[in-house]
């Protein structure tokens, strides 16, 4: 079936979880369009309280499927947008693709993977435990963040529910990814 678009989703103001829509416009350099973090510079209001000059790396979130049907075997309901992602996606392993990893969304649209979204108390507003359930440790101990990427968008187009995905990893070496 290969990889894809579960769903896309957008707010124009900055609340935590977001609609769904049928499609979303990604704007190169800024983010999805009508989107309250749309923007070259840092739009999540915790961090313009710090730097409000600092580069957009969460422009895009992207959360996988596979994590919903995590979370709904731990008995949390969570559909795509929920979580504040604008893009849900299906067959790629988000979390362990490198650094700078390209996304190819559908005919033309294509972003460029930033790092992992640091879970929040945000997720435990939303539904109690779902911040420890977005987090794991791996074999040697690591925090493992599964709550998705950010990315920041190269080329621009349109994205729907149902297009496809490709991806396209940078040159070595891989760097892991880390939150942003």
């Amino acid at each position: 079936m290969g990889s894809f678009v579960v769903s896309v989703a957008a707010s124009s103001r900055h609340t935590f979880s977001k609609r769904p829509q049928s499609a979303v416009t990604l704007l190169a350099g800024r983010g999805v369009a009508g989107d309250a973090h749309e923007g070259e510079t840092v739009q999540h209001r915790s961090r313009v309280r710090r730097d409000p000059g600092q580069a957009n790396l969460r422009q895009v979130h992207l959360v996988h499927a596979e994590l919903h049907e995590e979370l709904a075997e731990a008995g949390f309901v969570v559909r795509p947008g929920d979580i504040g992602e604008n893009i849900t996606t299906r067959g790629v392993d988000l979390l362990n693709l490198p650094r700078s990893t390209l996304l190819h969304l559908g005919d033309s649209a294509v972003v460029e993977v930033t790092g992992l979204r640091n879970p929040c108390r945000q997720l435990d507003r939303f539904q109690s435990g779902l911040t420890k359930a977005t987090l794991a440790r791996d074999d040697d101990g690591t925090l493992v963040r599964k709550a998705g990427i950010m990315a920041v968008v190269i080329r621009g187009g349109e994205v729907r529910r149902g297009d496809d995905l490709r991806v396209e990893l940078p040159a070595p070496p891989h760097l892991p990814l880390g939150p942003v």
